[in-house]
């Protein structure tokens, strides 16, 4: 239980300890302050480490065989013939296709009902040959001998057919259908529908249409391909076409080309990740009489390091790079006057246009030991080094710094609770000293019937 006093007859403030403490906590706060900034600029360094980081992040794309190698194909109609580039196989070129007749699945559709839900087709079975020849057999009650309830028992269980029905308003009076499709496309997907045999329906059920797969044709430059699926990935290499409908006799175009948008967006990206480092840089920077640089990182070595290597290497000609640009520059990236990186897109795309190769040369190098992305990673990587980058060596003497700060003020909150418990003690004596001296001042006036004794001035007038 703690100790606690009134203050009633020492005559002193009742929150005397509590002062006297607080009096003592002083150094303490200025640890506590002290702290305080150091944590500041600790998070200062991560923030920079992280936009650091950034850079890296974004160059790995970049930096790739395939960075200055994205592909973007157009076609002359999308509705008739789509396609898709498989990446660092796609080869640049123009192709005329021509779709002169789509593959088609084999299908067949049975007579008339009018509706899906209730007309019964009856009970019964159906038999389908499985994949060794044998017959199987599907057994059709009265839960599932709709049109609809077929469909469903036919997909269920999986008899190489895909069921359906569909709306055929031909017949108004009889529109819906079962329709059965062959899961393949063209010859080679051909299957022997199902064989019905039902009793006791609403009305007869039988496969009144039926239409055999057949194979597609189509012109690619001219020369005439039979074809067995309507998506084609071997016609042209890296290529896949999609053939969505017939045209015969009408050519469309396919353009294959480096994807200028992508490139010029990993590249803006690159260029981004730089000014958030100088732009950071700039902002510590920033000093004025009322600066105050104990909880910042301005005038900070660690900045004039970072910057001074990041604009060396970006200045700096890539010698070994073998096609014809050497400086950063040239590709419509410099130093505008407010000390960060300016992007001219309109130059850099006249360079893709101009020298795709040579621009990858220059970024990409041997993606090792040149090329400027090789060269700012091998800057980068120096910076945050776990053992000797200056990012990380800062980020840890500041952490020391607070674990010793954290140290000296878990002692001082431990002197100064064994000091207030201390001086509690002593006030609680002084306390009850005080109460004891008036008790016996008080006795003494009693005995001898005359006023307080002088000096002890223990009562009340």
């Amino acid at each position: 239980m703690g100790i606690s006093f009134g203050s009633i007859n020492t005559g002193l403030p009742p929150n005397i300890v509590k002062q006297l403490v607080e009096a003592e906590r002083m150094p303490l706060k200025a640890l506590e302050a002290r702290k305080g900034k150091e944590q500041e600029k600790l998070k200062l360094v991560d923030d920079l480490t992280s936009k650091v980081r950034e850079i890296a992040s974004g160059l790995r794309e970049l930096g790739s065989t395939r960075g200055f190698s994205d592909i973007k194909i157009e076609t002359g109609d999308p509705n008739v013939v789509a396609a898709t580039a498989e990446k660092g196989v796609a080869q640049k070129g123009n192709y005329m296709v021509e779709v002169m007749k789509l593959a088609h699945k084999t299908a067949a559709a049975s007579n008339g009902f009018p509706d899906k839900n209730e007309t019964q087709v009856g009970v019964g079975y159906l038999k389908i040959k499985d994949a060794s020849g044998g017959a199987r057999e599907v057994y059709v009650d009265k839960n599932n001998n709709t049109l609809e309830g077929l469909a469903k028992l036919i997909n269920a269980k999986s008899l190489g057919v895909q069921a359906s029905v569909i709306q055929d308003n031909t017949d108004k009076d009889y529109p819906y259908r079962l329709l059965l499709t062959g899961k393949g496309i063209g010859e080679g997907g051909g299957v022997e529908f199902p064989t019905f045999y039902f009793l006791d329906g609403d009305q007869d059920f039988y496969m009144e249409k039926e239409r055999p797969a057949e194979n597609g044709r189509v012109k690619v430059d001219g020369f005439e391909f039979e074809i067995t699926d309507n998506n084609l990935k071997d016609v042209i290499p890296g290529i896949s076409l999609q053939l969505r409908q017939a045209a015969p006799g009408r050519e469309i175009f396919v353009d294959v080309g480096e994807d200028r948008e992508v490139i010029l967006g990993k590249v803006k990206k690159f260029v981004d990740g730089m000014n958030g480092v100088f732009a950071f840089i700039q902002q510590q920077n920033a000093l004025d009489k009322d600066s105050d640089t104990t909880r910042t990182l301005g005038g900070d070595s660690l900045l004039r390091n970072i910057e001074n290597r990041f604009r060396n290497t970006l200045q700096n000609p890539v010698y070994a790079a073998k096609g014809g640009i050497k400086y950063l520059a040239e590709t419509g990236i410099s130093f505008a006057r407010n000390g960060q990186l300016q992007f001219d897109e309109e130059k850099f795309n006249a360079a893709v246009a101009r020298d795709l190769e040579g621009l990858q040369e220059f970024f990409v190098g041997d993606n090792l030991s040149y090329g400027l992305i090789p060269q700012v990673k091998m800057v980068i990587g120096q910076m945050i080094d776990t053992g000797t980058g200056p990012l990380l060596q800062r980020s840890k003497g500041i952490k020391d710094k607070i674990t010793q700060f954290d140290q000296q003020i878990a002692n001082k909150e431990r002197m100064l609770q064994q000091k207030e418990a201390q001086l509690k003690q002593q006030f609680a004596r002084l306390e009850e000293t005080m109460s004891k001296l008036k008790s016996q001042g008080s006795f003494l006036q009693a005995k001898m019937g005359g006023p307080a004794i002088s000096g002890f001035n223990l009562q009340e007038a």
